[in-house]
């Protein structure tokens, strides 16, 4: 089986706000489905690295690890593959949210994120999250 170690962020603005992404509809895994933004930890880099470079890659936006703070990790078996999914909380980033990839973005109250369809891994994340925010 195919394992996947990702780093993701939850962004919290200073009203509290989390963003999520959304897939786009050629992404061949869950697509439309809304996410925190992150992506794949590569050969030899830190979580934190994977983080700070995919926020700048897709998001156009610059962080240091120093403004990452490591909250849980969930680890989740799919049909096809396992993911273990990393998350940190950041409040601290400069430049303006665009995303590189032409996905949409949303500002989420806490407690609205269960309104968002996510992957079954990201979901599991929401109550600990609220509990953080």
């Amino acid at each position: 089986m195919i394992i996947q170690n990702v780093a993701i962020g939850a962004l919290v603005d200073p009203e509290g706000r989390v963003l999520l992404t959304r897939r786009s509809e050629r992404n061949s895994v869950m697509p439309k489905f809304w996410e925190f933004p992150g992506g794949k930890i590569l050969p030899k880099e830190l979580p934190e690295e994977a983080l700070v470079r995919e926020l700048r890659e897709e998001l156009s936006i610059e962080t240091w690890d120093s403004c990452l703070a490591p909250v849980t990790f969930v680890s989740h078996s799919y049909k096809d593959f396992h993911v273990i999914l990393f998350l940190f909380i950041c409040r601290r980033w400069d430049g303006v949210i665009f995303p590189k990839e032409g996905q949409k973005f949303s500002w989420v109250k806490k407690n609205e994120l269960r309104d968002y369809k996510m992957p079954e891994a990201n979901s599991y994340l929401v109550a600990i999250l609220r509990d953080w925010i």
